[in-house]
């Protein structure tokens, strides 16, 4: 089993529903152990030089009642913080959107065993049908796999580089196997197989272009 497969097995995957004042969201949700204390990994998390190391530059008024923005992706306001616990933002993609645009996004941190730190991270949204039913949880999942990834590689003191690592194969691979693992857990959500392999492919498409697959 290759590297890239192992950090994708390391991640739980599900799906569920969460109400939220948008209206009733799907959320996708991710899990999986990292073996660094939790205060570490809060920091990680919430440190905006470290975040601009593995995930993306942020500014803003960064407290509890705050706003932050991430440099050309989402912002939003700091709903919940409990540090070194649980941080729950709303989460705004676009310049022109509606209430229904507004997500949340909720990190929670538990202590594990020897010393190592549970991760969960829950993104709570009301997804157009049509858009759930042509891309599935991958249109959001696999974004957010890349973000566990990078952590990981932070938290090891490997930090990769945002801006080249897209072109690399190793991110084609580690695209292509997310969109498949997020096909299983919509699968096991009791969506229609048809539709799921539908979704999986479209996700894979867009993710992992067939285009610029090596020569």
């Amino acid at each position: 089993m290759s590297e890239i497969a192992d950090r994708i097995n390391a991640v739980h995957r599900e799906l569920g529903k969460k109400r939220i004042p948008a209206g009733e969201g799907t959320t996708v949700l991710l899990r999986r152990g990292y073996a660094a204390p939790i205060e570490d990994v809060w920091d990680a998390c919430t440190d905006p030089e470290r975040l601009a190391r593995w995930f993306l530059p942020v500014t803003g008024d960064l407290r509890l009642g705050g706003s932050y923005q991430l440099k050309g992706n989402a912002r939003g306001e700091i709903l919940h913080c409990e540090p070194p616990r649980l941080l729950r933002v709303t989460w705004v993609f676009g310049e022109n959107t509606t209430d229904k645009d507004i997500s949340e996004v909720e990190l929670r941190l538990a202590p594990g065993e020897d010393g190592e730190t549970i991760l969960e991270l829950e993104h709570a949204a009301v997804v157009p049908a049509e858009f759930w039913k042509k891309f599935g949880p991958g249109a959001t999942g696999v974004g957010w796999d890349g973000g566990l990834l990078g952590l990981d590689h932070h938290l090891r003191g490997e930090d990769l580089d945002p801006a080249t690592w897209h072109d690399r194969p190793e991110a084609r691979e580690f695209n292509t196997l997310s969109a498949q693992a997020w096909g299983a857990a919509h699968a096991a959500s009791g969506a229609d197989p048809a539709e799921v392999a539908a979704a999986t492919a479209a996700t894979t498409e867009f993710y992992a272009p067939a285009g610029d697959a090596p020569q």
